[in-house]
């Protein structure tokens, strides 16, 4: 079961004086696209980031962008969720800072924004997953005050 949240939980104005806010537009996603193939570069082209984002938004996936001299050099993928593992809680989907502006806190502010939200829609927890070998991140993490409490397992299949 999925929940999503009201816009206005998390206030624009709130976002504003730390330089985020919400990429709500179409436009936004072509803003979007060059920092999340950072992140994600087994994308197929903007076209497929767009596509995808279009259908996980129906699952409430909602991107916030974090912006330094007016450009986008940052972003965070999240979507309210709800199991009976947690309860209700905010899973982060992804977590990019441009390679340009690494270093910068922009990975913090964003989790400190998402963390506020999760709290402000009764989630009882904040919950993202990283890759066993991605040590640089799982530092930072560490450092943001997430703990390592799961490991996941998964078994691929070839794409109907």
């Amino acid at each position: 079961m999925t929940f999503t949240p009201t816009p206005s939980v998390l206030r624009e104005p709130d976002l504003a004086d730390s330089g985020l806010r919400h990429l709500d537009g179409e436009n936004d996603l072509h803003l979007a696209f060059p920092v999340m193939q950072q992140l994600r570069p087994h994308l197929a082209g903007e076209a497929d980031f767009i596509g995808r984002v279009q259908r996980m938004r129906a699952e409430g996936y909602r991107l916030l962008g974090g912006f330094g001299s007016g450009q986008l050099v940052a972003l965070a993928g999240y979507r309210p969720q709800e199991n009976l593992v947690y309860g209700r809680f905010l899973y982060v989907d992804d977590l990019v800072t441009a390679e340009t502006q690494r270093g910068q806190q922009w990975g913090a502010r964003l989790l400190a924004a998402l963390q506020r939200l999760a709290q402000a829609t009764g989630c009882a927890r904040l919950v993202l997953d990283t890759g066993l070998a991605n040590t640089r991140a799982q530092h930072f993490y560490s450092r943001e005050g997430l703990h390592n409490s799961a490991t996941r397992f998964q078994k691929q299949f070839a794409a109907p």
